[in-house]
C-alpha cells in the first residue's frame, strides 16, 4: 500500500461567536494514500471546507494535527507554510481564483515563478495545450468563458508537479456538459501525474469517481467508503 500524503488526526476547530463555542469540525481522522482519490461530502454546513482549508495548511485547528507529505503542519510558522503549498500542493477553487490583469499563460506560470523558477514559459503553454486552451495563451480571465478559466485553473494547480490537490466544488460554477468535461480533465491530469485528490463536491455523480467518500455531517464523520473508481 502507498504511504499516506494526507494524515488527519483527531482535527477539530472551533470557533468563538456571539460569546459562545462553535464547534465547526469534532475529532476529524483520516488519511490518503499517494496517488489516491478521496472526496468530501456532507450537507452545507457539515465542515467540507473547513476541513479542506485545515488540511492545505490554509487554517489552523483547534486541536488535532495534520501530516502532510511528512510534515506536521502545527509546527511550521506561517512563512514555511507557504513554502510547503508552493512545493507540494496544488489548488482549485470554484471561483476559479485567476488573476484578472494576467494572461492564460502567466497565469499558470505563477506558482513557479514566485518560487523564483525561469524558463517556464514552455511548461505552462505544454499544461494549457493539454487541457486544450493552447490557441488561448495570450487570452486573458475576462476574454474566457467558465469553463475556460476553470481549465487555466487546472493547468495552474498541476504546474508545480504537487503531491496532493486540493478541489473545493471543482465544477460547482459551471454548467452539467462544461463541468463534465472539467471533471474529465481532473481525473485524466491526476492520473497522469499519480497526485493525490482530495476533493469537496455536492455533486453525487463527481464524488462517484473517487476511489473514496468521506461523508461529513455536524463537523464529524459520518461514514467513511470506497466509491467507484475513476
Amino acid at each position: 500500500m502507498s504511504p499516506a500524503v494526507l494524515e488527519v488526526q483527531g482535527l477539530t476547530k472551533a470557533y468563538r461567536s456571539a460569546g459562545r463555542m462553535l464547534t465547526v469540525l469534532h475529532q476529524v481522522s483520516f488519511s490518503v494514500a499517494a496517488g489516491a482519490t478521496c472526496a468530501i461530502v456532507g450537507p452545507s454546513g457539515s465542515g467540507k471546507t473547513t476541513l479542506l482549508g485545515l488540511c492545505a495548511g490554509l487554517d489552523r485547528a483547534s486541536a488535532g494535527a495534520v501530516v502532510l507529505d511528512g510534515v506536521r503542519l502545527d509546527g511550521l510558522d506561517e512563512d514555511a507554510l507557504a513554502r510547503l503549498r508552493s512545493e507540494r500542493v496544488g489548488f482549485v477553487f470554484q471561483n476559479f481564483q485567476l488573476i484578472p490583469t494576467l494572461s492564460a499563460l502567466e497565469n499558470v506560470a505563477v506558482p513557479l515563478e514566485l518560487r523564483g523558477e525561469r524558463g517556464v514559459a514552455a511548461r505552462a503553454a505544454e499544461l494549457l495545450g493539454r487541457v486544450g486552451l493552447g490557441d488561448r495563451l495570450g487570452h486573458y480571465p475576462v476574454q474566457l468563458s467558465g469553463g475556460e478559466q476553470q481549465r487555466v485553473a487546472l493547468a495552474r494547480a498541476f504546474i508545480n508537479r504537487p503531491r496532493i490537490l486540493f478541489a473545493d466544488e471543482p465544477t460547482g460554477s459551471l454548467d452539467a456538459d462544461t463541468g463534465a468535461a472539467v471533471e474529465e480533465l481532473l481525473f485524466a491530469l491526476n492520473a497522469e501525474a499519480g497526485t493525490a485528490l482530495v476533493l469537496v463536491t455536492h455533486n453525487p455523480e463527481l464524488a462517484a469517481r473517487a476511489g473514496r467518500i468521506l461523508r461529513l455531517k455536524g463537523g464529524a464523520v459520518a461514514a467513511d467508503s470506497a466509491a467507484g473508481s475513476p
